[in-house]
């Protein structure tokens, strides 16, 4: 059997990466939880069914000294793992510029330490961003790093200062690291953790009058480069595998993005609401989406507007030629999955608060 150590477990990317590791009969997993989340660890195992016979939780802390892991622990782990998928992070965009530090830089050079001392190690997959981007615009390569780019927001910046950490010791590991776009539900289910990012806009389409025109930023001609959950765990799991990723960068993004524009078109159709008449200037749209009414969807406007304004490419040559026929499905293929999705969960929500004014 081959031992992988996982972290961030139970979010939704970490559980979903542990899913498709254990597709793989010759898998078994290790997964570092935190002491407040171990009840809904306990709970996804479960949900995992025969294959969660294959998981196994630690209580630790995957930024703390060690992982938080007694000595015993770490000697018995170091001695077995061969891979580590080090999948925790805080990605909320709001975060506190401080637990954006201690989760996505404290934890990566935990996950190295620990790296180190792994006696059988093949690979070490970094779990990033391609926002690590930036402000940058033009073709982004997997190679690229620091390219002169400013960052909008504290993820951004952590999971660089992260990124730098492990290319400085791609030396000594065997280290790969995995960059998707702004990831979005599964494509064959809709289901999501989270509905931040792209999914406030389709939200806000969702829940306003049909006659509301929605407000969007700029030209709407930067791509916007939205990836399906499914595919990326599934690409995540095969870099972590293959013997040639060490040392190389892997954008998980679709090849040929949609314009903003494009993609909330399909949004609208999706929804069957009215097709976007135009962008707007992006200090209006700011202006707009505080105005009474819309003003809860405006949690992260400022980084969602900026991310519709960056005409940014990811190069994805070293992911195509390591995923071979796995590749991102077009948007357009799953986007009524997504919406369909987020439909079911609004009604679920109002039935909710249906309820609580009965009783």
């Amino acid at each position: 059997m081959t031992v992988v150590l996982l972290t961030g477990f139970p979010t939704f990317r970490a559980r979903r990466v542990c899913e498709a590791l254990l597709a793989d009969d010759d898998v078994e997993v290790r997964a570092v939880v935190r002491t407040k989340f171990m009840a809904d660890a306990q709970s996804a195992v479960a949900s995992m069914g025969e294959r969660g016979a294959r998981v196994s939780l630690i209580e630790g802390d995957s930024a703390a000294l060690d992982m938080g892991l007694s000595g015993p622990e770490l000697r018995e782990l170091t001695a077995r793992v061969e891979i580590i998928h080090h999948a925790a992070q805080v990605t909320y965009l709001n975060v506190d510029r401080e637990l954006a530090r201690q989760v996505n830089v404290d934890g990566a050079r935990e996950a190295l330490e620990v790296a180190e001392r792994c006696k059988k190690l093949r690979c070490l997959v970094m779990h990033s961003s391609a926002t690590v981007s930036g402000s940058f615009e033009g073709r982004f390569h997997e190679a690229d790093l620091d390219v002169g780019q400013t960052f909008r927001n504290a993820v951004e910046s952590t999971l660089a200062r992260a990124e730098r950490m492990a290319r400085d010791a791609m030396a000594d590991l065997p280290i790969a690291v995995v960059r998707p776009g702004v990831i979005v539900g599964d494509s064959r289910t809709g289901e999501i953790d989270r509905l931040d990012g792209p999914y406030y806009l389709m939200m806000l389409m969702l829940t306003s009058p049909p006659e509301v025109t929605l407000p969007l930023p700029g030209k709407g001609d930067a791509p916007l480069h939205v990836v399906p959950i499914d595919f990326v765990a599934a690409a995540a799991a095969l870099v972590g595998r293959d013997p040639r990723s060490p040392g190389k960068t892997f954008h998980l993004a679709d090849p040929n993005p949609l314009p903003a524009k494009r993609v909330f078109e399909l949004f609208a159709a999706a929804a069957g609401r009215r097709t976007l008449r135009g962008f707007f200037p992006s200090q209006i749209t700011s202006a707009l989406l505080r105005t009474p009414g819309l003003e809860r969807f405006a949690t992260s406007q400022r980084s969602l507007i900026e991310v519709l304004g960056t005409s940014v490419v990811y190069d994805t040559r070293n992911a195509d030629a390591a995923l071979g026929a796995l590749r991102c499905p077009p948007f357009a293929s799953y986007v009524e999955t997504l919406v369909a999705h987020v439909q079911g969960r609004l009604k679920e929500r109002q039935r909710a608060r249906d309820v609580e004014v009965v009783t």
